[in-house]
């Protein structure tokens, strides 16, 4: 942020001084009507920008300084080359804030269909959400999911039928299935998508990669990205990819579908990548000096898998650097008791050996 004004802080409550120290997804912290996340790397306003395009977004919600969350409108006007002090400079934009309308069908596309996959699933297009809950062919949402699922390749239509209608005959499982691709076609169409999103190919259909962006595509490069980062030992980089995506990580892959099958190979191999982002993560914070935040990473990893001992020995290691070895004891007393109860295991003689090492004599105090 290189300027700010006096109509920006009655707006979000940061003053001229905070906010040049922000960056600019710091300071919105912006959200689609729909509640999908509108700041992060892959930011369509910041996408515009780069190649010098206008930018609007009608309505969205940003959250104030105070943590309210207010409507607000969005613009941005991009500076010609010849208006900068170096021609070849990034691009600079001036970005206008406004109250907003809760919402507006006045502003086309400028983006694919973007599809939220991890937690609720949703969509949005040019910042308005496409309310797929309504849908009263509720299929057609699951339809849409599969196809995202085998993103970029045909599923064939027996396969579809067999996954939702099991007990249909072929004839009866194709009519229905033809109704809901057509239905499914139209809202995608209505809400601004590009006609050729599904495409058939044969007997199959098939979601265009070229036509949506997914959140759990961005999620893998930003992981990919920051771990490149941090082996090449730049850490500030490293961190800021893996913050963009662990703030994409807002729930399990399609957490709606538990139990399909179609989707349960990938839901598993994300819940992966996102310890593997954590564990970057905490090596990002350690490395740092940070160890408020890495011991906050390492209790998420914990959370999420508590037979993850790597991430209970970088914790405690963590406490005992912050002076808090009182804590590490006592968080490790209650890990190790709900090992037992929960999955009638015991610390691995790794862990045992770390925990004697950081805490020494307090242990036999402890117990």
């Amino acid at each position: 942020m290189i300027s700010w004004n006096a109509g920006a802080e009655a707006l979000l409550g940061y003053t001229m001084a905070e906010a040049m120290a922000l960056k600019c997804g710091q300071i919105l912290q912006a959200f689609y009507p729909t509640g999908e996340p509108l700041c992060s790397v892959l930011c369509e306003g910041r996408s515009c920008i780069a190649v010098g395009k206008k930018w609007a977004l009608a309505a969205c919600r940003i959250r104030r300084k105070d943590g309210e969350m207010v409507n607000a409108g969005i613009s941005t006007m991009v500076l010609p080359p010849e208006a900068r002090n170096n021609p070849h400079d990034d691009a600079i934009a001036i970005v206008f804030l406004r109250e907003a309308k809760s919402s507006s069908n006045d502003i086309p596309p400028l983006m694919p269909l973007r599809i939220f996959t991890m937690g609720q699933f949703s969509l949005a297009i040019a910042g308005e959400g496409l309310q797929v809950e309504s849908w009263k062919r509720k299929q057609a949402a699951v339809v849409l999911k599969i196809l995202v699922s085998h993103l970029g390749r045909p599923v064939h239509r027996e396969r579809l039928i067999e996954w939702l209608w099991p007990e249909a005959d072929v004839d009866r499982g194709w009519e229905r299935l033809k109704v809901t691709i057509s239905f499914l076609r139209s809202k995608l169409k209505a809400g601004g998508a590009s006609a050729e999103t599904i495409e058939t190919v044969g007997q199959s259909y098939l979601l265009r990669r070229d036509a949506v962006w997914i959140d759990s595509d961005a999620f893998c490069s930003l992981v990919q990205s920051g771990w490149d980062f941090l082996k090449s030992g730049n850490l500030s980089e490293a961190r800021t990819q893996f913050e963009e995506a662990e703030s994409l990580y807002r729930g399990d892959y399609l957490e709606a579908e538990p139990y399909a099958e179609w989707c349960a190979e990938e839901r598993e191999r994300l819940r992966e990548m996102y310890l593997e982002l954590l564990s970057g993560m905490v090596k990002c914070y350690s490395d740092g000096g940070l160890f408020m935040e890495a011991s906050r990473v390492c209790r998420a990893a914990l959370q999420s898998d508590p037979c993850r001992e790597s991430f209970l020995r970088a914790l405690l290691e963590c406490l005992v650097k912050m002076g808090r070895p009182d804590w590490a004891v006592a968080y490790f007393n209650s890990w190790k008791h709900s090992l037992d109860r929960e999955y009638g295991l015991q610390p691995t003689p790794e862990t045992l050996q770390a925990y004697k090492h950081l805490i020494g004599e307090r242990i036999h105090a402890a117990e």
